[in-house]
């Protein structure tokens, strides 16, 4: 434990402690998803109290505890991952039957979003037991406060979470287009050594906007937004973009234009500004394909003026 923390598990217990944390109960609980310092007071007050920990990787949870000034024995610390989720949740069942009180964490953020955790609240309390869930840190809720998303021109708010798209190239391609015609905001997650094949796949969408969490809340954290078709040269531009997790917002589909719009903002742009950035402008404001709208510009370039 750093001395940094001692006030802060100090704190938790005063803080913390007059609360009601009833037994035979599994308590969800929400850890840093980078900067140690996001753990919540009521965190760190319940992983001391806990009887039990279930956790998605033993050892990275026992050197999060250690951080915090918290000590659990190996045998208190109970493994509950992706691949044995639905055998450890009858282990977890067994301590609270017993009248422990078990939290559990995954490896970073909030359980059962994209990490392990919902199956377990689920047969919880399918047994008629309580899960308690104690909020806190998610790439989720971080990247979308830093997107600054609008609703679409639809007037459709809200946001969808999708994390992870698939790994195959045809199965990614198809959820792309998917997302093409999904009128609000997107939620999407991205290991680093795939982050170029997940650029490449986004290109279709052309001018939709795309913010770009990666490293969230730690020291090299970056946030960019990026039109879907310059995510690769973004990437291209340093190759420290490459490393890191990341969490992305596809921000709302732009309103439809009408038929003939696009080609009469195309020509105002045109009249003020060199072609290709009139073309990008107009790509911007009316979502359609920056390549068809060069083609049209090129058109409207060489007809002659109207009267």
């Amino acid at each position: 434990m750093t001395s940094s923390y001692t006030a802060a598990l100090s704190a938790a217990h005063d803080a913390a402690a007059d609360q009601h944390y009833p037994p035979s109960t599994l308590y969800v609980v929400a850890t840093p998803i980078g900067n140690l310092a996001d753990i919540t007071l009521r965190a760190l007050h319940v992983l001391a109290l806990a009887d039990a920990i279930a956790c998605e990787d033993t050892r990275h949870t026992q050197t999060l505890l250690r951080a915090y000034g918290i000590d659990k024995s190996t045998s208190q610390l109970i493994a509950l991952h992706q691949h044995n989720e639905e055998q450890a949740a009858q282990v977890v069942i067994d301590h609270l039957r017993q009248g422990q009180r078990v939290a559990y964490v995954s490896d970073a953020g909030t359980p059962g979003v994209s990490d392990p955790g919902a199956r377990l609240v689920a047969a919880v309390r399918a047994q008629g037991l309580r899960a308690m869930p104690l909020p806190g840190a998610s790439s989720v809720t971080t990247v979308l406060s830093a997107a600054g998303v609008s609703e679409a021109g639809g007037g459709a708010g809200g946001f969808v979470f999708v994390g992870f798209l698939p790994n195959k190239a045809g199965e990614r391609a198809l959820a792309v287009q998917v997302l093409a015609a999904q009128e609000r905001a997107v939620v999407l997650l991205e290991a680093p050594h795939r982050i170029e094949a997940f650029a490449q796949a986004m290109k279709p969408l052309g001018a939709r906007l795309i913010t770009v969490g990666r490293e969230l809340t730690k020291q090299f954290e970056e946030i960019a937004t990026v039109s879907a078709d310059a995510l690769s040269d973004w990437l291209a531009q340093d190759s420290n973009r490459l490393r890191g997790e990341f969490a992305l917002v596809l921000h709302p589909a732009p309103a439809a234009v009408e038929a003939g719009q696009d080609s009469r903002i195309l020509k105002l742009l045109l009249e003020q500004l060199p072609l290709k950035t009139a073309v990008k402008l107009a790509a911007d404001i009316t979502g359609e394909p920056r390549n068809a709208l060069y083609e049209l510009a090129l058109s409207i370039k060489g007809a002659p003026a109207a009267d």
